[in-house]
């Protein structure tokens, strides 16, 4: 089989960059790609993290200091980038304008105002693919509740919740980073950095909520400042939105979480749909496990929990009895945006896209709100208007 090579050039060369060169790595566990991102560029200000590239990915051909280098690199098509969020704006407008496409990490930009620049940018660039790194719904029991949703099993929703719960900041001896701090990482504190994947399924769905009450909470003030004293911490740990979905047809509430702080989690991704008819939920706690409640009227009320074969968006070598993990879901996330870019949305081989810039402005749109609600201590509107 013939394949579309993507060649890829990665800004911001951490964790994330090297679980996108390992995916890469991995691409023979797909059984039916017929196309396949290729590094052959990289670019950090640390020449330590290039080296790991350098050294370790073969394709990898140049390593730059400066991402404009990387951009005016002809052999460079798309770019993988994952750095502050204060730096979105202005990189993520330069990928865009030249014409390279881009899988971007959340939540596209520091705040509003550089998302919708971000997003007009995008506008006048359609031939440019652009979306979000959003990894957990990918996963076989989640994506078993989109096939569900989409199939209208649910009814009339009761109620959702979905959340996404993360625990190394537990430790209050952690060192400070930059996602404590407002300059860089944003007023949107968790929800900024973890809001996304949270929202990625719910918006995806269409469930944009009218208002939201959130109770924003830091819990740990100070942490080492890795210079023999302390810094205050000056981000919200955790946050938990009451939100009202209204549409046309139907109305519920919605609560959604984003917890840097969750005793006895590490990345728990979560969602319930409660319906009249149906019910379900996964959790990456128990990724095997999907769990759903049929109903009918006089029927009785029971929760059937079954293993959720390792059914993934695109095939892979691996046998259905054996288990999905995060590295899996990562794979999967990079070949819908890979085969997005090879086929455009038309020709995709599976439904289901990488998290869409309209999915990351609507989470600005979100947050936004629940900073006003933190504020004033009341419930705040979500404005909506203008946003496709």
């Amino acid at each position: 089989m013939e394949k579309r090579i993507i060649r890829f050039g990665v800004i911001g060369c951490g964790l994330m960059g090297k679980e996108f060169a390992s995916a890469a790595a991995r691409w023979c566990h797909l059984t039916d790609a017929d196309f396949e991102p290729s590094i052959v560029a990289v670019c950090d200000a640390d020449p330590e993290a290039a080296k790991w590239f350098r050294e370790r990915v073969p394709s990898v051909r140049r390593a730059y200091a400066d991402y404009r280098e990387l951009l005016a690199d002809p052999e460079v098509e798309a770019v993988y980038c994952a750095v502050p969020h204060n730096l979105h704006e202005q990189i993520y407008l330069d990928i865009i304008n030249a014409g390279k496409h881009l899988l971007g990490e959340k939540p596209f930009g520091i705040d509003r105002s550089a998302n919708e620049a971000i997003l007009a940018a995008i506008r006048a660039n359609p031939q440019v693919v652009v979306r979000s790194s959003s990894e957990f719904p990918f996963f076989p029991g989640a994506q078993q509740i989109v096939r569900w949703v989409n199939e209208g099993r649910f009814g009339r929703i009761i109620e959702a919740e979905a959340g996404f719960w993360h625990s190394s900041d537990l430790d209050p001896t952690k060192p400070i980073n930059w996602k404590r701090r407002i300059a860089t990482n944003g007023e949107y504190g968790c929800m900024g950095d973890l809001g996304l994947h949270v929202l990625h399924l719910p918006l995806r769905f269409g469930w944009r909520p009218a208002n939201v009450r959130a109770l924003l909470s830091k819990i740990v003030e100070e942490r080492p400042d890795g210079k023999g004293g302390t810094a205050p911490c000056e981000t919200w740990d955790n946050a938990i939105l009451a939100c009202e979905m209204e549409a046309a047809d139907q109305s519920f509430p919605m609560v959604l979480s984003t917890k840097r702080i969750a005793p006895g989690h590490a990345n728990t991704w979560f969602i319930r749909i409660q319906g009249t008819e149906f019910s379900a939920e996964f959790t990456t706690k128990n990724p095997k496990q999907v769990a759903s409640l049929p109903y009918e009227p006089g029927g009785p009320q029971a929760w059937h929990v079954a293993d959720a074969p390792y059914r993934s968006a695109y095939g892979t070598i691996t046998g259905p009895i054996f288990e999905f993990g995060f590295s899996d879901s990562i794979l999967q996330m990079w070949a819908a945006f890979c085969d997005e870019i090879a086929h455009r949305r038309e020709g995709m081989k599976q439904p289901f896209r990488c998290a869409l810039p309209e999915e990351a402005a609507g989470s600005h749109r979100l947050f936004t709100a629940a900073l006003e609600s933190h504020r004033t201590g009341g419930t705040a509107t979500v404005e909506w208007e203008g946003l496709a």
